[in-house]
C-alpha cells in the first residue's frame, strides 16, 4: 500500500492520519476535507465558543508536530463518489485521487426542518461556520426556541441562557436525553434546566415556524404558537455517506464495519460519526457519535487497513460521553436500559453531586456522575471490566451493594 486517502477532516480523520504514521505508513497521505478550514475541536461550539470564551484559533486540532506527518491537505473539497474499480476517490472539481487505501471519515450532517432553508433565524449547530452565525445573534433578551434536547440542544440551551437570553427547550420525548442517560439522568437534566430559567416544553411536536422572511415562532402540534426571534434545530444527524451509494459498501445508518472498522471492500475502513462497527462491548453494530470514539476508532482502523483482514485489533470501548451544562460536568459510560436497575452509590440528586451505577441481571451496564470525576473514573472501569451486556436473565454477577 503506497497511497491512502483519509476522507473527512476532522478530529476521526486527522486521527486515522497520525496512526498510520505511527505504524510506520510512510506512502503517500492525502486528507480530503468539505469544510475549507483545518481540523477543529467540535464540543466547544456549543460551549465556550457560543459564550465567547474560545475564538476559531483556539479550537484547532493540528500541532507544530503534525507537520513531520507529510501530509496532503484537500481542503475545502467534498468527496462525491467512490470509485473501487478505478481506486480512486473523485471530488467535487472533477479531480481524482488516486489510493490504494481508503479510510471514511465525513462524520454526519445536521438534520432540519424542512422548508426552513430560506427563513432567517433559523440554525443548526454542527459545523464552525454554523456555530459562528448562531453566536452571531444571541443577544442577551432575545427569545431563543430550541427544538431538540439532546446533548447539542441542552448544551446551547445553557450557553444562551447564560448569554442572557430567554430561552424555551421543545422535546419530543419525555425529558432532555431521555434516549441517551436513562429515567435518572431525564430527571437530572430537566431539573437543571429549570433552576436555570429555561422553559421546558416536553412530549411536544414540533409542526412548523411561522415567519415570512425571518422567523417569528414555533408551532407545536397542540395548537400553539411559541414567539422567537432565534431558533435552534438540534434534533440530530444523519451520517455522511450518500457519496458511497453504489460503491459496494454496505450503507445502514453509516458504514457497516466490523469489529475492526473493516468494510465491505478490502482496503477501505470507516471511522467516526459515519461508521457503525460492530460493537462487542454492546453485541451490535453501532454508530458512537461522540469525541471519544473520533479519538480511538482511527487506531483500530490503521492497523486493519495496513495488516489486511488478519489484523486483530477491534473497538471494544464502552460507549461514553460527556456534557458540560449550567456548570455542571456530566459523564455516562456504558448503555442503559429503561428497566435496568439504578442505585445512587455516593452523593445524591439535591447535591447536583452523585455517582449512579446501572445494572441488568446484576451486571453494571453503565454508570452516570455528576460534578464527580475521580469517582466516576473507577466506575467506568468497572464497566469495562463487566464484559458484554448481558442480554438474557442470568445469576447477579456484582452485589447490589457494591460501591467501588
Amino acid at each position: 500500500m503506497r497511497s491512502v486517502a483519509v476522507v473527512g477532516a476532522s478530529l476521526a480523520g486527522l486521527s486515522a492520519a497520525r496512526a498510520l504514521r505511527a505504524r510506520g505508513y510512510d506512502g503517500r497521505l492525502v486528507i480530503v476535507g468539505a469544510e475549507d478550514v483545518p481540523p477543529y475541536d467540535r464540543p466547544p461550539l456549543s460551549k465556550d465558543f457560543l459564550l465567547g470564551r474560545a475564538q476559531a484559533a483556539d479550537l484547532t486540532l493540528t500541532a507544530d508536530s503534525d507537520a513531520a506527518l507529510d501530509l496532503d491537505w484537500r481542503l475545502g473539497r467534498r468527496a462525491v463518489q467512490l470509485d473501487t474499480a478505478g481506486r480512486a476517490v473523485h471530488l467535487d472539481d472533477g479531480t481524482r485521487v488516486v489510493c490504494d487505501g481508503v479510510v471514511v471519515a465525513t462524520g454526519g450532517s445536521a438534520l432540519s426542518l424542512p422548508g426552513t432553508a430560506r427563513l432567517a433565524g433559523v440554525h443548526v449547530l454542527r459545523t464552525l461556520s454554523d456555530a459562528e452565525a448562531l453566536r452571531a445573534e444571541l443577544r442577551p433578551g432575545a427569545r431563543l426556541v430550541v427544538v431538540g434536547a439532546g446533548l447539542i440542544g441542552a448544551e446551547a440551551a445553557s450557553s444562551a441562557a447564560t448569554l442572557g437570553l430567554d430561552v424555551t427547550v421543545v422535546e419530543r420525548g419525555p425529558a432532555p436525553l431521555t434516549r441517551i442517560l436513562g429515567r435518572v439522568g431525564n430527571e437530572v437534566s430537566a431539573a437543571l434546566h429549570a433552576e436555570h430559567g429555561i422553559r421546558l416544553i416536553t412530549g411536544a411536536e414540533v409542526t412548523g415556524l411561522a415567519g415570512r422572511d425571518r422567523v417569528t415562532g414555533v408551532w407545536l402540534a397542540d395548537g400553539r404558537q411559541l414567539p422567537a426571534d432565534v431558533v435552534l434545530v438540534a434534533i440530530g444527524s444523519r451520517p455522511a455517506v450518500d457519496w458511497l451509494a453504489g460503491s459496494g459498501l454496505v450503507l445502514d445508518d453509516g458504514v457497516v464495519c466490523d469489529a475492526g472498522c473493516g468494510t465491505a471492500l478490502p482496503g477501505v475502513v470507516a471511522v467516526g460519526d459515519c461508521a457503525r462497527p460492530f460493537h462487542p462491548w454492546l453485541g451490535r453494530h453501532h454508530r458512537a457519535q461522540h469525541w471519544t470514539a473520533a479519538l480511538e476508532q482511527p487506531a483500530v482502523a490503521a492497523a486493519r487497513l495496513l495488516d489486511g483482514p488478519g489484523s486483530t485489533a477491534a473497538y471494544t470501548s464502552a460507549p461514553y460521553f460527556w456534557s458540560d451544562q449550567f456548570g455542571v460536568r456530566i459523564q455516562f459510560a456504558g448503555h442503559a436500559e429503561p428497566d435496568d436497575q439504578v442505585e445512587i452509590t455516593d452523593g445524591s440528586f439535591t447535591s447536583r453531586s452523585f455517582l449512579a451505577v446501572f445494572r441488568r441481571c446484576g451486571v453494571p451496564t453503565a454508570v452516570l456522575a455528576m460534578n464527580q470525576p475521580k469517582l466516576f473514573g473507577r466506575a467506568r472501569r468497572l464497566i469495562a471490566a463487566a464484559g458484554p451486556l448481558p442480554t438474557s436473565p442470568a445469576p447477579p454477577q456484582v452485589p447490589q451493594n457494591h460501591r467501588r
